[in-house]
């Protein structure tokens, strides 16, 4: 069982920065890929970005290429999102989210555990 907590959302002017944190419980975390997610009201959760378990290179959606970066610190068990040159179509609820995969993973439905979500707005 591997639960998750998202924090770091706010409000923030378009051409800033945010950097979203995922806490996860579970000495199991370094076993998990883990995926950021985003919805906004009215549409699909929609692929942001994913990394796997041992970390390295990071595979993202076009519209963030170049943007937002992700990481992830296995002996603190959080994963990062780093969000750079924030447009206001980034405004959202992010979630992180958790894929027992040793694989790199995009689908919404490979992964087995979410978080609550952190909103992020992009004004402009």
């Amino acid at each position: 069982q591997v639960q998750l907590v998202e924090s770091g959302g706010g409000l923030v002017q378009a051409g800033g920065s945010l950097r979203l944190s995922c806490a996860a419980s579970g000495r199991t975390f370094r076993t998990y890929a883990m995926g950021w997610f985003r919805q906004t009201p009215g549409k699909e959760r929609e692929f942001v970005g994913a990394i796997r378990w041992s970390g390295g290179s990071a595979y993202y959606t076009d519209s963030v290429k170049g943007r937002f970066t992700i990481s992830r610190d296995n002996a603190k068990n959080t994963v990062y999102l780093q969000m750079n040159t924030l447009k206001p179509e980034d405004t959202a609820v992010y979630y992180c989210a958790a894929a027992y995969r040793l694989v790199l993973v995009t689908a919404l439905s490979e992964y087995d555990y979410w978080g609550q979500g952190t909103q992020v707005t992009v004004s402009s």
